[in-house]
């Protein structure tokens, strides 16, 4: 099962898992762009309209998959990033819907899905974060809070699980050349001038590769962590971001 897979790493992840053999199942939010993710990964994969932000959506989406595909063994929680802006322009309500679509969603997931991996003695699972749980932005402060929570919560989570043969572990992607980076690199052109390619290059000037990632190598660590190879690798955050993240791990 892989959240919000209809494009960007969520997409990756999914062709990837699905280029190792696997059944996959994805959701996103509209029916079209589910139907051509789903053309795009190819194999044994079936697509549910489902926002990750409802709990009936999600059990939903659990209910589907494990009756059309059989009990989930991989789950990797993703989302879009909370709203951008500065701190004190979020108000009420963006933190209450950054925290069900960045949070509570990962929580409720995995209480659906977590139990069955554990009676069956094997599972993985994977969350979907940002570097910002290590660096905070002051562009995206409801993510750098709530990514920091989710890094905590992916080791509790780990510490309960690991007993019963399932993993848990994060994925902290740097900057990707998905619609969320070009959102940001928006945002940045406003604020500084140019335009958003220009805003992109630099970007990628800061990152010691000198360049942003493509989501298939984001999608490359999750599905190792996925794997039978990652075995003994649990409650780690792992960061996938070309060396940009100058905070110790």
């Amino acid at each position: 099962m892989v959240a919000a897979a209809s494009k960007g790493i969520g997409l990756a992840t999914a062709r990837a898992l699905a280029g190792e053999g696997c059944r996959v199942s994805i959701c996103g939010r509209t029916e079209s762009t589910l139907g051509e993710a789903c053309e795009r990964i190819g194999g044994t994969v079936r697509g549910y309209v489902a926002d990750v932000r409802s709990r009936e959506d999600l059990e939903r989406w659990v209910a589907h998959t494990s009756s059309e595909l059989g009990a989930p063994d991989i789950l990797v929680t993703n989302t879009g990033g909370p709203p951008a802006g500065t701190l004190d322009a979020m108000d009420d309500s963006r933190w209450q819907e950054g925290f069900e679509s960045t949070l509570l969603n990962v929580v409720r997931l995995v209480r659906l899905v977590g139990p069955g991996m554990a009676e069956r003695g094997w599972g993985r699972i994977v969350h979907v974060s940002s570097l910002v749980a290590r660096e905070p932005s002051s562009v995206l402060p409801i993510s750098s809070t709530l990514r920091m929570g989710l890094q905590n919560l992916t080791r509790l989570q780990a510490s309960e699980l690991a007993p019963r043969g399932v993993t848990v572990n994060a994925v902290l992607p740097g900057h990707t050349l998905t619609d969320r980076q070009r959102h940001l690199a928006q945002l940045r052109a406003e604020r500084e001038g140019g335009t958003e390619d220009e805003a992109l290059a630099r970007q990628a000037e800061s990152i010691p590769m000198r360049r942003i990632a493509d989501p298939r190598e984001i999608a490359d660590a999750i599905a190792f962590l996925c794997s039978e190879r990652a075995s003994y690798i649990t409650g780690v955050s792992l960061l996938v971001d070309g060396g940009a993240t100058h905070a110790p791990g």
